[in-house]
């Protein structure tokens, strides 16, 4: 009777991370299609416009460098649900009245969205240990398969609603989310008070500042190409809702990298080589969009869909695989998301300040080009079979 028990807790964590994974990134994704709405309306420049994807990369940031810490005090099942609400209040504030609204609930939202992503990874490892590569999957594919369809609809949606309820639409998966995950209020354990001195040793760690600096460069090629893409491909003769299905279509074709990444890396003790491929897959991608063919840029933008997918997923496992237990696990996470998206964070203003000073898209193909090498170098050293 207690094994079905556990059994059925396991089996609501489980819809309870997939539920939660859903909401971890459509506030951001949805933007990018929207920036030329946002700007006309708010009337910005785009490097004020790039800095709506920036901005929540800083909150998260910040904030992992507290949510460990947060997670011991009220218990991260606790601790998560919390990172929940404060997601919606930030969605419910940035479409509310004019920029300074929008820029602070966009800082709300990036709380709760890192309160959410440092805590799942050490609660799942110590929960569930045993199908950790498993549910880390379908965490990420979660995850990059709602930012898809918030890519693809936010432009159809905005034509309906406006920009505003366009943003706003995705609160409903929120509401669905704080309903699974209440039973995790009582089913998980209640904090142990134990000290996390595991939070303070990672950052003397040079292996936990490669794992981390691995994880920022993948993100700065995630969230800059996400905010930019579908404005390239404006300017290259596409609609606002083409543009937004082409930048949805690379993260569909991600979802094979993201559920099969985490389930091939943990067959192996060394991650190193995965590092390096997924790393020649973004160079080919990126290579093509040079070229003013249409056919080739998509071409070439599904591979680094399927490059993106497998290094999101690979850089969360690497959390779990290069820790010795879930102490050390929050810590690294904590680290990872703090330093990682901090480097990540400039990717998007940055290449909106440059487009504003030289008008040249190829600046962005660069860029994502330059990013792939030290993907490559990061991850061959943090794919090493060690542990903090």
């Amino acid at each position: 009777m207690i094994h079905v028990k556990d059994k059925s807790s396991n089996n609501w964590l489980i819809l309870g991370i997939l539920l939660v994974s859903f909401n971890l990134r459509p506030s951001i994704t949805a933007v990018g299609p929207l920036i030329p709405f946002i700007r006309e309306d708010m009337n910005l420049s785009n490097g004020l416009a790039g800095f709506l994807t920036t901005l929540p990369l800083l909150t998260f940031a910040t904030f992992s460098l507290f949510s460990a810490a947060i997670g011991n005090r009220l218990g991260k099942a606790k601790a998560i649900f919390v990172g929940l609400l404060v997601l919606g209040a930030g969605s419910v504030l940035r479409v509310s009245a004019g920029p300074f609204a929008l820029y602070l609930g966009t800082a709300l939202t990036g709380i709760g969205i890192v309160i959410c992503n440092v805590l799942l990874i050490p609660l799942l490892k110590s929960r569930m240990p045993s199908k950790t590569g498993k549910v880390m999957g379908m965490f990420s594919t979660g995850m990059s398969l709602m930012a898809a369809i918030a890519t693809a609809l936010s432009v159809p949606l905005a034509e309906n609603l406006g920009w505003r309820g366009s943003l706003l639409f995705w609160t409903v998966f929120l509401f669905l989310a704080l309903l699974v995950w209440w039973p995790q209020l009582k089913l998980s354990p209640k904090p142990s008070g134990q000290k996390q001195e595991s939070g303070t040793s990672v950052w003397r760690s040079i292996l936990a500042w490669q794992v981390s600096l691995f994880m920022g460069v993948q993100s700065l090629l995630f969230f800059t190409l996400i905010t930019w893409l579908p404005d390239m491909m404006i300017d290259r003769g596409l609609s606002a809702a083409q543009a937004g299905l082409i930048a949805s279509m690379m993260q569909v074709v991600g979802l094979i990298g993201t559920f099969l990444s985490p389930v091939i890396a943990i067959k192996f003790s060394q991650q190193s080589g995965m590092a390096v491929a997924i790393g020649v897959i973004y160079i080919l991608g990126f290579s093509s969009l040079f070229s003013y063919e249409i056919w080739l840029n998509v071409m070439g933008i599904g591979l680094v869909g399927l490059g993106m997918g497998a290094s999101l997923s690979l850089a969360y496992t690497l959390i779990a695989l290069r820790t010795r237990n879930d102490l050390y696990t929050s810590g690294l996470s904590g680290m990872a998301q703090s330093a990682g998206y901090f480097l990540a964070a400039f990717g998007p203003m940055l290449f909106g300040i440059a487009f504003d000073l030289w008008q040249d898209w190829n600046l962005l193909i660069y860029l994502m080009l330059g990013a792939s090498f030290f993907f490559m170098f990061f991850g061959y050293f943090a794919g090493k079979n060690r542990t903090i």
